[in-house]
């Protein structure tokens, strides 16, 4: 495999010395050399002709850009001046009103979250077991899953979401159930791949002894791979906690019906005050996984 792997990337090079022939070069020593011609104009001039190419076909424009680029900061400069009634119901009654829909909505992604990622997360363990080819000898069964899981994980979410909208009707089960699924790929993916990295002695030395597969890998394979686990479900929690935030575009319930709501009025003072309270929750989050990861491995 590495000769096969080393001769393709050979081609290449190979190809651009017959077009662009090396020089000769005469050392002090009167010995000759064969000098390659430089390769970096030739990569320049294809990412140049690619961009340009790019630009063309997406109608790419920097005018439009420098003339509409106000926009942004007149955008950026509301949203930078959130709306604080929203955070006033804690001692204000009259703005207790504002304060409880953001913090239903929030609520409402932070569990869609927890329980999405829980369920796909523990969905994903004994796919990723049955995808490893080091425990699964049956080729078949293993490229089966994987093709599965290949296919759930170029659904984007938002598609996902949107058919468990129209299966389950809206709402925050339908947000639940795509991040069941997203996760469950995801989870799967990395940890199948996690698997076949293992030290897999103890397992066979168990499975002489007697014991099943099941009995094998959970005495000798679960313990090197359970950190590797855990720390992969924290991190898809932080990637849903996002995710979860716009679901409500396609009826998933959370974060993104009101942020659909507040952009539909132009009210990014609002959104402000929305996207602020997103920022403290992430924040929070990512830092309390990012130190339970650390202690994990």
């Amino acid at each position: 495999m590495k000769k096969r792997q080393s001769a393709e990337t050979a081609v290449a090079p190979a190809l651009f010395d017959r077009v662009f022939k090396p020089k000769t070069v005469t050392l002090p020593n009167g010995h000759t050399v064969l000098q390659p011609v430089s390769r970096t104009p030739f990569i320049a001039a294809v990412v140049i002709a690619v961009v340009l190419i790019s630009a063309k076909m997406t109608g790419f424009s920097f005018k439009i850009l420098f003339e509409r680029g106000h926009q942004l900061g007149y955008i950026l400069g509301r949203i930078f001046h959130p709306n604080w009634d929203y955070f006033k119901g804690f001692w204000v009654e009259e703005n207790r009103a504002e304060t409880m829909k953001l913090m239903n909505a929030l609520f409402d992604t932070i569990k869609m979250s927890v329980m999405g990622s829980v369920i796909g997360a523990t969905l994903a363990l004994p796919v990723a077991v049955l995808s490893s080819t080091n425990i699964n000898k049956n080729r078949f069964a293993v490229w089966t899953l994987r093709i599965l899981l290949m296919i759930i994980r170029t659904l984007p979410t938002l598609i996902i979401a949107k058919f468990a909208a129209l299966i389950f009707g809206l709402g925050t089960f339908a947000g639940t159930v795509a991040i069941i699924v997203f996760t469950f790929g995801i989870v799967a993916k990395m940890m199948y791949e996690s698997i076949e990295t293992i030290d897999m002695g103890a397992f066979e030395a168990t499975e002489s002894f007697g014991a099943n597969k099941f009995q094998s890998f959970w005495s000798a394979c679960m313990p090197q791979i359970l950190p590797t686990y855990l720390s992969y479900c924290l991190y898809s929690l932080e990637m849903n906690i996002r995710a979860a935030a716009i679901l409500g575009y396609v009826g998933a319930g959370g974060l993104g019906i009101l942020i659909n709501e507040v952009i539909g009025w132009r009210d990014y003072e609002s959104l402000g005050a929305v996207l602020l309270a997103l920022f403290v929750v992430v924040f929070i989050i990512e830092n309390t996984s990012e130190t339970l990861r650390k202690k994990l491995s």
